[in-house]
Order: structure tokens, then C-alpha cells, then sequence
């Protein structure tokens, strides 16, 4: 008798479901996001999940560094083999799921904040946003200490986008 993963029948079901979504992810990725990308909405178990997930380390499927988890050439290779296994439906829901988890990557990548404690007092703090070319935007702020440093990257890191379009259109007034 089968044993029910879910909406799965079987082992090798979620297993696949796992090369999929490592197969479309640009670079390794946490524990978390992976159980997140593969568990939500699909009707799998997190712990149908983790016995699949350590089960693909141990075949040599996937790859643990540095907490990062990522498909090996023999994932990569068996992965795309077998993904036209998983329903359709399936399918879609983790490309969705992975496309949603790309552009944040995405996002996080076109900005950079970072700040230095000044020899007298506070921090210098700089921000940047890209277009993925080069910086459309870049300032330095003064700040009184690391908390206020901290949160003026949080910031930015938040709201970015809008903090660029809101001093594009103060300028050009």
C-alpha cells in the first residue's frame, strides 16, 4: 500500500518536487526557505518533507554549506529528468513559489547598506539602490549611533523604490 505525502502517493513525488524548485533557484538557500517553497499549499507535511530532504543528502542529490541547501549535477540531472512526473498543477504552484522568492532576491540584490562609526561620534551610513548596471542612486547619512544606523538601512532596505521616486520628483519640482 502507498503511503499518502499528501496530495503525493509517493516518496519520490516530494523528492522531485525538491530538485524542482533547487533546480530554479539562482543560488543555494536556507533550511527555511526550502521548507517554505516546498511545503506551503501542496498538502506535504514537514516531516514527510525532512525525511525526503535528508534521504536526497544522503544519495547525493543535494548539498548542504554553510546551512545553505542546493541541488548537486547528479540533482540537477535526475531533477530535470523527472520533473515532468510532477502534476501540472504542482508544477505551477512551485514556480510561483519560486518566482516570488527570485524577485526578492532580486530586489535584495539591487540595494546595499552598510555604515562605519566615525572617529569623533555616531556613524556614516550608505545607501545605494541599482538597476542591476550600476547605482541610480547612492547617499550618505550621518548617524548619532549604531541603533539610528540601523534603523536608517532597515528603512531603506523597506522602502527603497520609493524613497528614489519620491526624491526623483522632489527634484525635478
Amino acid at each position: 500500500m502507498k503511503k499518502n505525502y499528501g496530495f503525493f502517493y509517493e516518496k519520490l513525488d516530494v523528492k522531485i518536487l525538491i530538485l524542482f524548485i533547487l533546480r530554479r533557484l539562482p543560488k543555494p538557500v536556507t533550511y527555511e526557505a526550502l521548507t517554505e517553497l516546498t511545503c506551503s499549499g501542496d498538502g506535504i507535511s514537514y516531516f514527510d518533507y525532512s525525511e525526503c530532504i535528508l534521504e536526497l543528502i544522503k544519495t547525493g542529490h543535494v548539498r548542504v554549506k554553510d546551512e545553505k541547501y542546493s541541488a548537486t549535477e547528479k540533482g540537477m540531472r535526475n531533477g530535470e529528468i523527472l520533473e515532468d512526473n510532477l502534476p501540472f498543477t504542482m508544477r505551477m504552484h512551485a514556480e510561483d513559489a519560486t518566482a516570488a522568492l527570485l524577485a526578492s532576491i532580486n530586489r535584495n540584490a539591487m540595494i546595499k547598506t552598510s555604515h562605519l562609526p566615525n572617529q569623533d561620534s555616531g556613524c556614516t551610513v550608505s545607501l545605494a539602490l541599482s538597476d542591476g548596471i550600476g547605482d541610480i542612486m547612492s547617499m550618505e547619512l550621518f548617524a548619532a549611533n549604531e541603533q539610528q544606523a540601523a534603523g536608517l538601512e532597515k528603512g531603506f532596505r523597506e522602502s527603497a523604490e520609493s524613497i528614489y521616486n519620491a526624491v526623483i520628483k522632489m527634484i525635478m519640482k
